[in-house]
């Protein structure tokens, strides 16, 4: 299955290739994830929100910004709702809390609720428009989201907050936190690696996705992380470096339950920007 997609920008038009890569290795395994996926490319779900959301005389030159910061999220939150938040009912407080800390790629959590019937329609469409709770980041009051984030290297403390209530209460409900690479330039962030690690939060789950990239430059280049999982590793976490575009190995990660090896995990998601985009890999202009 190949989407190509044709956005006219002022400086010419921008073809979209093969980024439906994605989609023939989801349709194998999981039809929520196939459908997650597919929908976004297929009915412009994410695309077409891109589109709305990219308000101004360069709209269309964000909306492929904006569209691209989600591409590399959607593993991710595809396998997460394909597998251990498939089931979590809003009303349920045992309920897996997940925790989208790289709250610019907002659309494709939205996608993922519409997908599974958490969205209807009319909010989706909502999205960016005046007065609605469907923003460009994503908020509390939507059911399906535990956590307004946004502002980058908070969101690993909230779910240390909710996973250390968890075990307080006596819940086995887990806790899965997405980051971005970048976000590990935030000293809140290792503040946060260093309590998870002291509790022993065995509950939370973190996923970093690695692309190497920021807003101002290369990560190395800004502040160097590398070697990124050796960081974490040292400050005792489960540490487990993966292909953050092998579908397969994503998902099978995320399906197994943390165990009690005293150790909170992470998941070290190696990334290429605009995978799949001849001219876009890896290139910081389109970031």
């Amino acid at each position: 299955v190949f989407a190509f997609i044709v956005l006219k920008t002022s400086i010419g038009q921008v073809v979209f290739e093969t980024v439906g890569g994605y989609i023939t290795k989801l349709l194998g395994f999981s039809s929520v994830g196939a459908a997650f996926v597919f929908g976004p490319l297929g009915d412009a779900t994410v695309w077409g929100k891109a589109m709305q959301g990219a308000l101004g005389p360069d709209g269309a030159n964000y909306a492929v910004i904006f569209a691209f910061q989600v591409l590399p999220t959607i593993i991710f939150i595809a396998a997460l709702f394909a597998g251990p938040l498939r089931d979590a009912r809003p009303d349920d407080p045992d309920r897996d809390r997940f925790v989208l800390s790289k709250g610019h790629a907002a659309l494709a959590l939205y996608a993922a609720l519409h997908h599974v019937g958490r969205l209807s329609r009319t909010d989706l469409d909502s999205f960016c428009g005046e007065w609605s709770s469907i923003g460009a980041h994503p908020d509390h009051v939507l059911d399906g989201i535990d956590f307004s984030t946004g502002s980058l290297g908070q969101g690993l403390s909230f779910a240390c907050g909710a996973a250390l209530a968890a075990r307080l209460s006596g819940s086995q409900r887990v806790v899965y936190a997405l980051l971005s690479d970048a976000e590990c330039n935030e000293g809140a962030v290792w503040e946060a690696v260093m309590f998870a690690a002291h509790h022993q939060l065995t509950n939370l789950v973190a996923i970093v996705d690695a692309n190497g990239q920021q807003a101002l430059g290369y990560t190395r280049d800004v502040l160097n992380t590398d070697p990124l999982g050796e960081r974490w590793a040292a400050f005792g976490w489960d540490t487990r470096e993966i292909d953050g575009h092998d579908v397969r190995m994503v998902m099978d990660n995320l399906s197994v339950r943390p165990g009690r090896s005293g150790a909170p995990r992470v998941l070290i998601a190696n990334t290429t920007f605009g995978k799949g985009v001849s001219f876009m890999e890896n290139e910081i202009k389109w970031h």
